[in-house]
């Protein structure tokens, strides 16, 4: 690895859990998403897929997405979706969670970053 990002979309690190189901099956497989962008994903768990299985992904916020095994590596996998969604929704509470978090969060003003110092009382060193 070079340690150039080539990716032209990004992509954000995160720990959810989806819905994936393989193609001809109907049991619904839990998996970790590791890394999530409008166009795909990286998960994780014990699903047995290879490149080009067909899967329908269900993702909080967003709903049912289908797309395709890009790559498998160990019980990692890379999907590419089919339609681009907005992954950032995803990451939000769902309404009851956002419900309760509002009820027990309260904007703290505690930690205000002071007020930048005059310059003219600034001295040369």
């Amino acid at each position: 690895m070079t340690g150039v990002e080539t990716r032209s979309v990004t992509r954000d690190s995160l720990f959810l859990l989806a819905s994936v189901r393989v193609e001809q099956e109907s049991e619904a497989h839990r998996v970790r998403v590791r890394n999530l962008s409008d166009g795909g994903m990286m998960g994780e768990g014990n699903v047995f897929v290879q490149r080009g299985t067909r899967l329908e992904i269900e993702l909080r916020n967003v709903g049912q997405v289908g797309g395709s095994v890009a790559w498998v590596q160990d019980k990692r996998f890379g999907i590419a979706f089919d339609r681009e969604i907005d992954s950032q929704l995803a990451r939000k509470p769902s309404q009851t969670e956002s419900q309760e978090v509002d009820m027990t969060l309260k904007a703290s003003w505690a930690h205000k970053a002071p007020a930048p110092p005059d310059p003219t009382t600034l001295r040369k060193v």
